[in-house]
């Protein structure tokens, strides 16, 4: 299991630092630098659920831009943008 965390990790950074946009790259990838080793499998499903967002979308509402809707606005894309913003 531990093996498989792992592997998944390492999936998602390596998707985290190649989002298709440098600015998406920058603000997702190094929050998930900072945090991935502490992330369990919940964790990592609100995670991947943050990520399957477009990268426009998803700048937009870290930098503030634009309030992201209801269905969207969950504690992990709080916990994003309260890295940014700090």
């Amino acid at each position: 299991m531990t093996e498989d965390l792992n592997v998944r990790r390492k999936r998602i950074l390596f998707q985290a630092r190649h989002r298709g946009t440098k600015e998406a790259d920058l603000l997702i990838g190094r929050f998930v630098e900072a945090h991935l080793a502490d992330f369990d499998t919940p964790d990592l499903d609100a995670l991947e659920a943050v990520m399957a967002e477009q990268d426009l979308d998803l700048v937009a509402w870290i930098i503030g831009g634009v309030t992201p809707p209801p269905a969207a606005n969950t504690p992990m894309l709080a916990r994003i943008i309260a890295y940014h913003t700090a």
